[in-house]
């Protein structure tokens, strides 16, 4: 049976209210989820500054994985959600199902990254053996386990592209909670579980993971009623993946760079002290309170023009994008004024040294001028990869990191200052502004606006 307009809100319900139903669930999940990153490193902080740095070192290889699942997650929902729109729910479904599939692979490739080359990875960013060991140990838990990141996001993604975020939320909310719960305990030791340390951080991230992803499975099984689960569908369809793939690509790539950056700024800050490793490490924590709103935000937005094109409402279309704007920028305000005001509290949240605090104040001050702009930013790029235009979003990832914040952070350390390495943030949102404007314009301005029953399957 053929799903209508009628039947979906995203055709029907009026559009801030739409907007705020479908994002609010995402971005309180995941504001779940940015505290259970924070209280992660609040525990880790608590065995050593190295134990702290090593976690920070990790970062790049699982937002990697991040990368995958997100990148594959966004291809799939966008064109889900345009076949709900277009009244065509078989293709839909078979979307969905060629998701898992190439999350399945993604998972293949991390458990060989975590087999051969985790230790290869943490000796390149540190001549300190404890840090190598320490960050070795958690990442091969995080690769080994990474099933449950990817099945979260499968079915996280399929309850979000067909309207139900509030089964994500759960599912997202389920993880995260168990992890914060499961951290004291697996670091620490409690009872008959033995302290684990840092390798005891990442079995309970892993276990919110697959915790998430069997309660994400069921709810879709038992709930949602627009995505028919079908294992013979699961089975590779090259055209059908290669055209999620061409939309997700240009978002795993976009993600990846990120580890780049990441992996590249260690190595700069390392230069210094490995202390401003650890400041770095708790700035990615800390802005995660702000960040995963926005992205929260993105998630609910995405579908909603994805839909809304495949039904060819413009106007609908329109309005979702302004609201967007407005809410991303109200957001990045709230989180400029905390970093501006409140950076000591902050930082002493992870046991902050005295030379952590010295390093850190500035930085957090410095880096928070680019809040504004960077969410005009990451609004607009979302907007490119709903529309099918992934590779806009490419170029301005590419366009931020790799042109500007990374030449722009080596070239202020050769002043020999550290603090003068933080500005590289603002300098690459004003290039990156700039270039949001003119990608997101022409993108609107590319748009096919012939109804969908005109149009060559």
């Amino acid at each position: 049976m053929q799903t209508t307009n009628a039947e979906n809100k995203m055709g029907v319900m009026p559009v801030n209210k739409l907007l705020l139903s479908m994002a609010v669930p995402i971005m309180i999940s995941m504001m779940v989820q940015a505290f259970y990153n924070v209280v992660d490193s609040y525990f880790v902080a608590k065995i050593s500054e190295n134990a702290l740095t090593a976690v920070s070192m990790a970062f790049p290889i699982q937002n990697l994985m991040i990368a995958v699942g997100s990148g594959v997650g966004v291809g799939m929902n966008a064109l889900l959600s345009r076949a709900l729109g277009e009244q065509k729910p078989e293709e839909a479904s078979h979307y969905a199902m060629q998701g898992i599939f190439l999350l399945l692979v993604g998972y293949g490739l991390f458990l060989m990254i975590g087999l051969f080359f985790i230790h290869t990875f943490m000796a390149s960013q540190t001549d300190i053996a404890e840090i190598a060991n320490y960050g070795t140990a958690y990442l091969k838990v995080c690769c080994f386990f990474s099933f449950g990141l990817f099945g979260q996001f499968a079915f996280e993604r399929i309850s979000q592209g067909t309207g139900r975020t509030m089964d994500s939320m759960i599912s997202q909310t389920v993880g995260a909670v168990a992890n914060i719960i499961l951290d004291p305990i697996f670091i620490f030791g409690l009872g008959f579980v033995p302290k684990l340390g840092v390798t005891g951080a990442a079995v309970a991230t892993v276990i919110g993971q697959i915790l998430g992803a069997i309660v994400g499975l069921f709810l879709n099984l038992t709930k949602n009623k627009e995505i028919r689960f079908s294992l013979r569908d699961i089975l590779p369809d090259w055209q059908v993946a290669g055209r999620i793939l061409t939309i997700g690509v240009p978002s795993i790539l976009m993600v990846s760079i990120g580890s780049l950056t990441t992996y590249t700024l260690n190595r700069i800050l390392g230069a210094f002290t490995s202390t401003a490793v650890a400041v770095f490490g708790a700035y990615f924590k800390l802005q995660s309170f702000i960040f995963m709103p926005i992205f929260g935000l993105n998630n609910g937005m995405i579908p909603i023009i994805a839909y809304n094109y495949g039904a060819r409402q413009k106007e609908r279309l329109y309005k979702t994008i302004r609201l967007s704007m407005l809410y991303a920028v109200s957001i990045m305000f709230i989180g400029l004024a905390v970093f501006q005001l409140l950076p000591d509290k902050l930082l002493l949240l992870f046991e902050a040294s005295e030379q952590m605090l010295t390093i850190g104040i500035p930085a957090l001050r410095i880096i928070s001028l680019s809040f504004l702009l960077a969410g005009i930013n990451i609004i607009a790029g979302s907007v490119c990869q709903a529309l099918g235009r992934s590779m806009y979003s490419l170029l301005l990832s590419i366009g931020r990191q790799l042109v500007i914040l990374l030449p722009a952070a080596y070239l202020l350390s050769l002043s020999g200052q550290i603090q003068f390495v933080w500005f590289s943030y603002p300098v690459a949102e004003i290039g990156a502004f700039l270039l949001s404007l003119i990608l997101l314009r022409r993108a609107l301005r590319q748009l096919n606006w012939e109804p969908a029953d005109n149009k060559r399957n």
